[in-house]
């Protein structure tokens, strides 16, 4: 679409913070003015719409506005009901990728060093031992330690379970995308740990380009859900932090 605004500025508004375009407000599909409760975010966000499409007429596209699209899920498709994203996450728990280890014993030795302590964690932090095994035969886990993961996801907010429904498919791991979002790991430590298998084989077989691209891309959105979470919870701030402009 062709940029239509000058300026994107973030001001305060009733329950939060919202993000104007020439003094209008930035409106979700769904028609509701988009807002948030902290001013960092707000500011992020009216960041990338200042940066959209470089000038008034510019051309701009989805890509350009990853932070907006990210608060837009969480605040009209997660937040009026976060069961089914809650279900849907907590069943990665069953299959989790730290809970196969190869067959061969290098590997599966690096796995245990790099894997275990991830497992470890959550046992402790939500009482959620899970069981590991060898090849790639399910192997079925406590119900009690999926009950306990289940709460875990579910006592997130909107923008954490937004945050998580990236990670969590990305890394092909509960435990890494929990870990992201609870400050355990950083995002980019759980990139490395989800790819510990390919790393290990590349050093075998070389490097497979299209496997490299998809890295990246999951890599570059994970980081994306990470610096959600550290703007909403203040932990990251615009830099500058004054009002984002737009335009010539």
């Amino acid at each position: 679409m062709k940029r239509f605004w000058d300026r994107a500025a973030a001001e305060p508004a009733a329950g939060g913070f919202r993000v104007l375009l020439d003094g209008r407000p930035v409106r979700l599909p769904g028609g509701a003015p988009l807002l948030v409760e902290a001013a960092p975010l707000a500011e992020a966000i009216a960041t990338e719409w200042a940066l959209a499409g470089g000038a008034k007429g510019g051309e701009m596209s989805p890509a350009d506005i990853p932070l907006t699209r990210l608060v837009g899920t969480a605040q009209e498709r997660v937040a009026p009901d976060p069961a089914p994203m809650v279900d849907g996450l907590a069943k990665y728990a069953e299959t989790d990728l730290l809970c196969y280890r190869a067959e061969e014993r290098r590997l599966a030795a690096m796995q245990a060093a790099e894997w275990q302590p991830l497992l470890d964690w959550l046992a402790m932090r939500h009482r959620a031992p899970l069981r590991v095994t060898t090849g790639l035969m399910p192997v079925p886990q406590d119900p009690a330690s999926l009950a306990a993961v289940r709460r875990a996801v579910a006592a997130l907010s909107p923008l954490e379970l937004t945050a998580l429904g990236v990670l969590v498919p990305g890394y092909g791991s509960l435990v890494l995308g929990l870990a992201v979002v609870e400050g355990h790991v950083d995002a980019a430590e759980a990139h490395r740990l989800a790819t510990l298998d390919e790393s290990a084989q590349e050093e075998f077989w070389g490097t497979d380009a299209e496997a490299a691209v998809r890295r990246a891309r999951i890599a570059a959105e994970a980081a994306q859900a990470e610096r959600l979470l550290r703007l909403a919870r203040g932990q990251e701030t615009e830099p500058g932090g004054g009002e984002p402009e737009g335009g010539a």
